[in-house]
């Protein structure tokens, strides 16, 4: 089997992949908080999967953080990695390294200018681990926008949350879109670029995306919850003006287009979003 080092393990992302492919590959772990990078031995490891980052913070983190975590430590273990003869480290990236919200889906090859410190250490790592790559070193990158699953934090767990307390919610006949990614079908992609030992940039999504309103009726549907949506326009200019970062992820559009990504890696995603959403919901992986 192949063997290879995780980071991010204990995280949302990490334990899938583990308890997923355990069958396949044998998975060595390191902690960035709990372990030392002077003793970490490589030896024999083909692949790296980096996903251990400082994920955005709703409360903000400073930028010497973000510098520090997703760039110095990124590139620390890169080139150990290469030193040490490892032919892969996979980074996971995000959406956020594109920018905000827009009415053009984002590509593999769409300009990047972040709007945060988030999305701007990200495209660095990025930038950087490009530049340590070469025949005997692939680095393949993944842009993800949201990921959901079993166990998922943040806005989607909040969303679940006011679907399960409140049956009337003002998110009726919202037409925007949003990509998100199943976490079976993000962890499907990255088997297959370790199988295919490709390099480059990459970009996860789920094969349609869904507006605020067809999501949350999606979740309704699986949760058995009765759930009635009204249009309130001015609840919409009330939230735009009171909080706009709430705003743009209820009533704008975020999507990517990742034709290409499935065309060069022949694949597929083994999951719709409808049977993800239902599987996070009832308990499976």
């Amino acid at each position: 089997m192949k063997k290879l080092l995780l980071t991010g393990a204990r995280g949302f992302i990490g334990r899938y992949f583990q308890k997923e492919y355990a069958y396949k590959y044998t998975i060595q772990t390191f902690s960035f908080l709990k372990d030392d990078m002077e003793t970490l031995h490589v030896k024999g490891v083909e692949a790296i999967i980096h996903l251990s980052a400082l994920v955005h913070q709703m409360g903000g983190a400073s930028d010497e953080a973000y510098e520090q975590v997703n760039v110095a430590q990124t590139l620390q273990l890169a080139r150990k990695a290469k030193a040490n003869h490892v032919k892969q480290f996979i980074f996971m990236s995000t959406v956020k390294v594109y920018g905000e919200e827009s009415d053009r889906a984002y590509t593999e090859i769409s300009p990047c200018h972040p709007e945060d410190a988030y999305g701007r250490s990200k495209l660095k790592a990025e930038q950087e681990l490009k530049a340590l790559a070469d025949n005997d070193f692939i680095v393949s990158i993944i842009r993800t926008p949201i990921v959901y699953g079993r166990g998922v934090k943040a806005n989607m767990q909040n969303l679940m949350k006011l679907i399960d307390t409140i049956p009337l919610l003002p998110l009726g006949g919202i037409e925007n879109k949003r990509s998100f990614v199943y976490i079976g079908n993000l962890c499907a992609l990255l088997n297959t670029l370790i199988d295919q030992r490709k390099g480059g940039i990459f970009l996860a999504g789920d094969d349609a995306p869904l507006s605020t309103t067809e999501l949350i009726q999606e979740l309704a549907k699986v949760k058995k919850k009765k759930l009635l949506l009204i249009q309130l326009p001015l609840f919409a200019m009330f939230l735009k003006w009171v909080k706009p970062s709430f705003y743009k992820r209820l009533f704008e559009s975020l999507t990517v287009d990742n034709r290409y990504t499935k065309e060069v890696l022949q694949f597929k995603n083994p999951y719709s979003m409808q049977e993800g959403i239902a599987m996070m919901i009832q308990g499976s992986v």
